[in-house]
């Protein structure tokens, strides 16, 4: 017979060829600079990742951003705050942008810079020179002092929370002037000169009498400020009673040890804050992170409060699509998905995996459509026993307790041709680093030549490739059936949908973008 590699169907000969390598030096699809940008931009942030140092994803970055034209950098930084929630990389790309078109960056700077902590990333990157410029210049100089005029006093209490640089640095960089007596003072106070006590705001003035007395009821101030303070139980009972959504998630373990826990009520306060869904919308959070409190929190929590978190996953991703027709889900297990969502930082690093994120993501989708397959993979299809009906942590645990070998892609695929299977929808979660399948020859991957065979069979099939990590290339190309999209935020759930259904085409992700007015 004759070498099929070579007299391949014309059908096959029309597939894309690859035409870059990803990480392994296996063949791969590059994306588009603006693509690209937008992957990086919520994905991207500059730990040590599995292929890559945070250096090395810095002057991509950069390069990238100064690729494409300065609208979209303005648009794909207001993106990345607003809708993937990143922290670091928006403040890089409103920074460059800065530079850039100073035009664009006022009309940007408020819908990245949106509380204290942003600001004080945004002029930690510019100072530290790394995106063409160290000092703050005229327009982000002005920038900062307005915010500072402008934002509430608890902002600013907020803002005053946390070093390199701090609030009191900032504020003597960019020398704001006060529009009240109050204003002046609050900015005395915080680089420590002499001020009108009187004048500060109430919760400052309580807290400084608390501070020096110990009496009273427990200010009304972020909860950072009151952690050195020595506090009774009582006391620590009304931090967890005022806490935000964020605060509380994140000090279980602390409330439990100072006794909070003690009392019922307090149970079900914290509870009741915990899966209260307006609570979890404002706060915007990462599905992600509900997993590393459920993971986290202490053998002796009370079963109440587990029970919360678990009932806030499941509001978390309510907007995961019922997709009409067979779902099969391909989370990726393989060894490189195995480093932190949010790369190796000497003491910051993040105890959730792309392994993490990629079972809950299947998780979430078989919670909604229970006929779903779920195929997780490394060199070859694993065995899951999941059920349905179980919470989406319970499901996600399992999956992620898979992690291990080597990546190939196109097994899910193969797997399901093998059986002549021939699903409406493919959604895969992973890095795209596949190179176990790798063929050379400048051929498709052998991922897209899976899942053109599977078409075959069903030819309105589409494919969905979310990537969770900032390496910049694809197995599957973009195209009116494949659709390439980035991030660990619950938006992608909607973009899902929309591509299922017709609504949005291979390009949908980075329209969105480009559609954000400014």
């Amino acid at each position: 017979m004759a070498n099929k590699s070579v007299f391949a169907s014309m059908k096959g000969r029309l597939l894309p060829r690859a035409d870059t390598k990803n990480a392994h030096a296996a063949p791969a699809y590059a994306y588009t600079d603006a693509h690209y940008l937008a992957q990086v931009a919520v994905t991207g942030t500059f730990g040590n990742m599995y292929y890559q140092s945070p250096q090395d994803e810095l002057e991509y970055t950069l390069d990238l951003a100064e690729a494409v034209d300065a609208e979209f950098l303005a648009k794909t930084a207001i993106y990345a705050r607003a809708k993937g929630h990143m922290k670091d990389m928006p403040a890089v790309l409103l920074a460059t942008l800065a530079r850039r078109d100073p035009v664009l960056f006022r009309a940007a700077f408020g819908r990245v810079v949106d509380n204290g902590k942003m600001l004080r990333t945004f002029v930690q990157i510019i100072r530290s020179g790394q995106t063409g410029r160290k000092s703050l210049g005229s327009a982000p100089k002005a920038m900062v002092a307005n915010w500072l005029n402008s934002a509430s006093d608890r902002a600013i209490l907020n803002a005053n929370v946390g070093n390199d640089p701090s609030l009191a640095d900032v504020i003597k960089m960019v020398h704001p002037k006060p529009g009240s007596a109050a204003r002046e003072a609050l900015f005395a106070w915080i680089i420590g000169r002499p001020c009108d006590v009187e004048q500060l705001p109430q919760a400052v003035q309580d807290y400084l009498a608390f501070k020096e007395t110990g009496k009273g009821p427990v200010p009304d101030v972020p909860f950072q400020m009151l952690t050195q303070l020595p506090l009774t139980q009582k006391q620590w009972m009304r931090i967890a009673q005022n806490g935000s959504w964020q605060m509380v998630r994140m000090n279980l373990n602390t409330f439990l040890r100072h006794g909070v826990f003690e009392h019922q009520r307090m149970v079900t306060h914290v509870a009741d804050v915990l899966r209260d869904a307006s609570r979890i919308a404002k706060a915007r959070v990462f599905p992600y992170q509900l997993m590393v409190a459920a993971q986290s929190v202490s053998d002796e929590m009370p079963g109440e409060i587990r029970d919360a978190l678990h009932d806030a996953m499941e509001v978390a991703v309510q907007n995961v699509p019922v997709i009409e027709g067979q779902v099969v889900v391909c989370p990726d297990v393989s060894g490189s998905m195995t480093w932190p969502v949010t790369g190796y930082r000497t003491g910051a690093s993040s105890a959730v995996r792309h392994v993490d994120v990629a079972a809950l993501v299947a998780a979430s989708i078989l919670r909604r459509n229970p006929a779903a397959t779920v195929l997780p993979f490394e060199r070859m299809v694993r065995t899951s026993r999941l059920q349905a009906r179980d919470t989406i942590l319970t499901n996600a645990e399992r999956l992620a307790d898979l992690a291990g070998g080597g990546t190939n892609c196109s097994a899910p695929l193969e797997w399901l041709n093998d059986r002549n299977q021939a699903p409406d929808l493919v959604v895969f979660v992973s890095d795209n680093q596949s190179w176990v399948d790798a063929q050379g020859g400048g051929q498709a991957t052998h991922m897209m030549y899976q899942w053109e065979v599977l078409k075959r069979r069903n030819p309105q099939a589409k494919l969905v490739c979310i990537d969770i990590a900032p390496y910049g290339t694809t197995q599957a190309k973009s195209r009116s059936d494949v659709l390439n999209i980035g991030g660990f935020s619950d938006t992608v759930f909607d973009q899902i949908a929309a591509f299922a259904s017709g609504r949005m085409g291979p390009q949908y992700w980075v329209g969105e973008i480009d559609k954000i007015a400014l």
